[in-house]
């Protein structure tokens, strides 16, 4: 019995050293939470890119088959207007006048 207790105890020692070499190691446990955190980081910003190519193709399919669309999106970011149109701009609301 003092055999296995004693061979028992050499193995939880140099289990407990390997864990805390691992823990301390810069190439460790660090580096594993750090790249975990990247993984997870550069997941969502791949979501946000899929929802966003979704959307721009979306627009694109729009622009190319309807002329209202088309117009819209001339007048909304190009600024461009019928001729004889006139434009207003109003400043934004809480703007200091």
């Amino acid at each position: 019995m003092n055999l296995t207790k004693t061979w028992l105890l050499a193995y939880l020692g140099t289990l407990a050293v390997l864990l805390a070499a691992s823990a301390l190691h810069p190439a460790g446990l660090r580096k594993h939470r750090a790249l975990a955190a990247d993984v997870r980081r550069v997941a969502d910003e791949n979501e946000r890119l899929r929802e966003k190519n979704l959307r721009l193709r979306r627009e694109a399919r729009a622009l190319a088959g309807d002329p209202a669309a088309l117009e819209r999106a001339a007048r909304e970011d190009l600024g461009y207007v019928r001729p004889g149109e006139r434009v207003y701009e109003l400043p934004p609301a809480g703007a200091a006048r």
